[in-house]
C-alpha cells in the first residue's frame, strides 16, 4: 500500500513514528499522524489543518498531556488547577514522573519505541486509500491521510479534530479548494 503514497505522505508516516516515540507512546495512533502532518514543511494536509486553526505546538501539548486531560475537562475538572493546588502543597514537580533507573540496575528503562500502529491508525491508513480512490486520485497524499483520520471517527485524532470544528464533509471541500489553489 505504501508504494502509492507520495513522498510527503511517506514522510508523514515516518514522522508519526518519531513523534509517538518522543512522546513515550507505545503505539502510533491517528493523533500521531495528525501531529506528523503539522510537523512537515508542506502538503495539503498541513495546509488544511493550519487553515482550521490546528497548530503543532497546541496539538503536541494535548498529546503530551494525554487523553485523560480531555476526559477530565469534559466533566469539569481543570487539570492545570489540580496541578497548581498539588504543587502549592507538595512543591514544584510533585506530580512529575520519577526517572527510571538506568539499564543494568534492578529496574531499567524499557524502550519507548512504538511497536506498531494501533487499530485506529491502521484503519485511517486503509481509509486514506479509499478516499484517494473515491476522489479519483492516483496517489495517496497528506490530504488523503487527513481525510482517512477523520473518516476513522473513533480515533483520538478525529475526536480532537472535531473539537477544532473539523468534519469530514467540510474538510473534503477544504482539500478540494487547496488542491485547486496548488495547481
Amino acid at each position: 500500500m505504501f508504494e502509492r503514497f507520495t513522498e510527503e505522505a511517506r514522510t508523514t508516516v515516518r514522522t508519526a513514528w518519531s513523534e509517538a516515540e518522543s512522546l513515550g507512546h507505545r503505539a502510533i495512533g491517528t493523533e500521531h499522524l495528525v501531529l506528523a502532518m503539522l510537523a512537515a514543511d508542506g502538503g495539503v494536509g498541513r495546509t488544511v489543518l493550519l487553515a482550521c486553526g490546528v497548530e503543532y505546538g497546541e496539538w503536541r501539548a494535548a498529546l503530551a498531556a494525554g487523553d485523560d486531560a480531555a476526559a477530565l475537562r469534559s466533566i469539569g475538572i481543570d487539570l492545570d488547577a489540580v496541578r497548581s493546588s498539588v504543587e502549592e502543597t507538595f512543591g514544584p514537580g510533585a506530580l512529575d514522573r520519577a526517572q527510571p533507573a538506568e539499564r543494568g540496575g534492578f529496574l531499567f528503562r524499557r524502550s519507548t519505541l512504538p511497536k506498531r500502529f494501533n487499530n485506529g491508525a491502521k484503519k485511517a491508513l486503509e481509509l486514506s486509500l479509499r478516499v484517494a480512490i473515491s476522489l479519483k486520485h492516483t496517489s495517496i497524499g497528506t490530504e488523503h491521510l487527513l481525510l482517512g483520520v477523520l473518516k476513522e471517527e473513533r480515533g483520538l485524532g478525529a475526536r480532537l479534530l472535531r473539537e477544532h470544528g473539523m468534519s469530514y464533509d467540510r474538510t473534503v471541500e477544504l482539500v478540494r479548494t487547496a488542491l485547486r489553489e496548488a495547481a
